[in-house]
């Protein structure tokens, strides 16, 4: 509050209290629209993203010779200094940068585009053509930003469906809850009709799990995901032939693959 306080005292005399407030409006909004872009799974809430865009339009305004260049100077420097400073606090953890920087990159087009309102005060339609016009570009800005955002109906289907992924993963990992003395053929049935069987059902379900609108990172995600499976059904093959064969020379490999199984596992963590 203290910062918009700040800026407000000397940029609303400067812009006439009708630009300010559609200043101050249009910023929040595009701040708004590029957390959205940029974290499309987070809520985020705050005002800070339009004192970033105040901020800005100031920033455009002390680039320019509207401002006395004496006291441009020092303006400029203190401006810089909130900016740079506060960007920086921004990169911990539970901060939105990205509404910060879509707000000010925002108030310095916003500045930009009413400076020559500001230049001509005599002429009023310059305001209203200048507010006008930035109003469609948001406006427009926030049906592309909408319209790239996943169909929620989308992540609906998907947690739904991702729940047998984890249904078929405990039934896959029955090997290990088998008894030391377990017969033979049980063990070989565990892994090959069992173990083998659900991992291949895992990556179908992945497969089908493609055709889902989804955020490039969940697309990520389940593209490790199935590199973990094809590492278990390797993991599974070795320990058929190691069990079938009464043998310990596929247990290099298979330590080598385990290995690989828990760097992927931690991966997700």
């Amino acid at each position: 509050m203290y910062a918009l306080i700040y800026v407000g005292v000397l940029l609303e005399p400067m812009l006439g209290r009708s630009k300010f407030i559609a200043a101050y409006l249009l910023t929040g909004v595009a701040a708004s629209l590029a957390s959205i872009w940029w974290h499309e799974q987070t809520i985020s809430a705050g005002a800070s993203g339009a004192i970033f865009g105040v901020y800005g339009v100031f920033l455009a305004l002390l680039t320019t010779d509207l401002i006395e260049k004496e006291t441009r100077k020092e303006l400029l420097t203190s401006i810089c200094i909130f900016i740079v400073y506060n960007l920086a606090y921004g990169m911990k953890g539970g901060i939105d940068n990205a509404a910060h920087i879509g707000g000010l990159i925002s108030g310095l087009i916003i500045g930009y585009t009413l400076t020559p309102s500001l230049r001509k005060p005599e002429k009023p339609s310059l305001e209203i053509v200048s507010i006008a016009a930035l109003c469609i570009l948001i406006l427009f800005s926030s049906f592309g930003v909408i319209k790239s955002i996943p169909n929620t109906e989308s992540l609906t289907t998907y947690d739904k469906r991702f729940e047998r992924f984890r249904i078929l993963e405990t039934m896959a990992l029955g090997i290990y809850t088998l008894k030391a003395d377990a017969k033979k053929e049980d063990v070989l049935y565990e892994i090959r009709d069992r173990g083998i069987y659900y991992w291949n059902e895992n990556i179908s379900l992945l497969d089908s799990l493609e055709k889902l609108n989804l955020p490039p990172f969940v697309r990520e995600r389940d593209k490790a995901l199935k590199e973990y499976c094809n590492l278990r059904i390797k993991a599974y093959e070795l320990m058929y032939k190691a069990v079938d064969e009464n043998s310990h020379k596929y247990d290099t490999e298979i330590i080598k693959i385990n290995k690989q199984i828990e760097s992927k596992l931690k991966s997700f963590e």
